[in-house]
């Protein structure tokens, strides 16, 4: 037995119930203005019981009783998968010659990190039903991409930044002329991987992330962020300024990492704007916390 979902908006349960035996095709008033909707009975022969005990369900979903969650743990949710990711990166870049070109581009994507944008990738592709196969490629893709603005970030002529990660940057190691050929090489690579490498994925939804990791990175994406970054340097900047540039330069690649996600995963139109918007409010929330901590924070404190 089934009822109009309008009922439910009522709070007059205890006059409902009272009722329930004395339910008529007519509405009626129980008490001053309040009016109870007329039942739509859908099925006949259904005892009376079973209609309370429909109903109280209701209700009791209706007083936002909690509900039990399946055992998650997110900790080791995201070990798990950072590992498996750096031994995705590690395998997609061996030692060859020219030997000194991968060293540089092994020393900055293997010196660790969180793997946020990689995880969330594939997290956003099991979450459509997909596997962590389909999305590794990608996956490792932006990690490459994030790497290679990292390179590009520490340099003189950008922010000259000696430490990431708590090690010396790239340039300090390796120079600038190698380091911003191994930032350019690894972004090359994000591309050539995903192209290569993803399997049991329709052509068309790889030519589709791959055109979401070009547009993130591009002078829509990353590279514009970075320049409205540098104009407004020493300046003092509006909000949607501000929000401009949290956007390109952060939100954009965790945005790409989430849509890459959906896409190989199978996911529709719909689904993969959901985990845009979602990726895009996450980016945003990261770069706040993180101007916070550059601000409250050391060097050492941060690692």
């Amino acid at each position: 037995m089934a009822f109009s979902s309008t009922v439910s908006i009522y709070d007059n349960s205890l006059l409902l119930v009272k009722s329930i035996h004395r339910l008529s095709n007519q509405p009626r008033t129980p008490s001053g203005n309040i009016r109870l909707v007329p039942m739509k009975i859908q099925a006949t022969g259904v005892a009376t019981p079973s209609f309370k005990q429909s109903f109280q369900s209701l209700e009791v979903t209706r007083k936002s009783e909690k509900v039990p969650l399946p055992a998650f743990d997110f900790k080791e949710y995201m070990i798990a998968k950072a590992n498996r990711v750096n031994k995705a990166l590690d395998e997609a870049i061996p030692l060859q010659h020219p030997q000194k070109i991968h060293e540089a581009m092994r020393y900055s994507l293997l010196a660790g990190g969180k793997r946020v944008r990689p995880i969330l990738c594939i997290a956003s592709c099991e979450l459509v039903g997909g596997d962590e196969g389909l999305a590794m490629p990608a996956a490792c893709a932006l990690e490459m991409i994030h790497t290679m603005s990292l390179i590009h970030d520490d340099l003189p002529c950008m922010d000259n930044d000696d430490l990431r990660r708590g090690k010396p940057t790239s340039h300090r190691i390796f120079g600038e002329d190698i380091a911003v050929l191994a930032g350019d090489a690894l972004l090359s690579l994000a591309f050539e991987h995903v192209a290569r490498n993803t399997m049991n994925v329709s052509s068309g939804s790889v030519v589709q992330a791959i055109a979401e990791l070009g547009s993130t990175v591009g002078a829509k994406g990353l590279v514009a962020g970075q320049i409205v970054d540098i104009d407004s340097e020493g300046k003092e900047v509006s909000l949607s300024t501000l929000e401009y540039i949290h956007v390109h330069k952060t939100a954009k690649l965790l945005e790409a990492a989430a849509v890459c996600g959906g896409i190989m995963g199978g996911a529709d139109d719909t689904s993969v704007e959901r985990l845009r918007k979602y990726a895009r409010s996450i980016g945003l929330l990261f770069q706040v916390v993180d101007d916070i901590l550059d601000v409250t924070k050391s060097s050492e404190e941060l690692g």
